[in-house]
């Protein structure tokens, strides 16, 4: 009977240390849609509410972290469990850096508006937000793959990663061809080669996300693998 007790009280804080991660992964896609927003308005005060977040998103990151390592001092759990906390702390180390990338281009904008660059100007910004769209359903959907501990969705976060680097290699032609065809626009294309960037780092972290994912359920690390091989590895 207290053994059952104990293992209530350990699935409570699974549980619960789980649905921290998935409010920390809320709060950073807010994160990157505001700093998308203050790209695509060219807004110094969008961009400021950026930072504001960073601050939430970092804090965050420290209190799940100490829960993690409290709960592993206090319970000692072995096999998926053990797997299982190991995989939220690196699932929160790439939250956190996503929002890092984010505050990259928050800061971004503001170095544009502050050098005069409005949004009048002839620059990708619509490309870049479509980008950012891909980045941030591969996000949500690699967070819907925790939640439920989906393999099968966590495989097609890896199968779509392409999509983005693809988009990424299509920004970087298009950024290329706008500096040779008029070099005022030298300055903010390199600018905003950096938050193309960013934002297919977005992307990779979700990737990373859904790799954990596979690891928790399967105990398998699917890490540098193939689509294809992760595909034959976990069924």
């Amino acid at each position: 009977m207290p053994d059952k007790h104990l293992s209530t009280q350990f699935d409570s804080e699974l549980n619960a240390v789980s649905s921290r991660v998935m409010e920390l992964g809320g709060l950073v896609e807010s994160q990157i849609r505001q700093a998308i927003y203050a790209l695509s308005q060219f807004n110094g005060e969008a961009a400021d509410q950026v930072a504001e977040i960073e601050n939430r998103v970092n804090a965050m990151e420290v209190e799940i972290d100490r829960e993690l390592s409290s709960i592993i001092a206090r319970r000692q759990p072995t096999a998926r469990d053990l797997r299982l906390l190991i995989a939220i702390s690196k699932t929160i180390a790439n939250l956190e850096r996503v929002g890092d990338e984010a505050a990259r281009i928050a800061r971004t904008v503001q170095r544009l508006v502050n050098s005069g660059v409005s949004s009048r100007m002839r620059l990708p910004v619509n490309d870049l937000a479509y980008e950012s769209e891909l980045a941030v359903a591969q996000l949500r959907k690699a967070l819907d793959a925790f939640a439920r501990l989906d393999v099968d969705r966590a495989v097609e976060v890896l199968k779509a990663d392409d999509l983005i680097d693809q988009e990424f290699e299509g920004l970087l032609r298009k950024l290329i061809t706008f500096m040779m065809e008029d070099p005022r626009t030298i300055s903010s294309s390199i600018d905003l080669v950096f938050v193309a960037k960013a934002i297919e780092r977005v992307g990779d972290h979700a990737k990373n996300l859904a790799e954990q994912i596979i690891y928790i359920v399967k105990g398998t690390d699917v890490r540098h693998s193939s689509v294809g091989t992760v595909e034959t590895m976990v069924r």
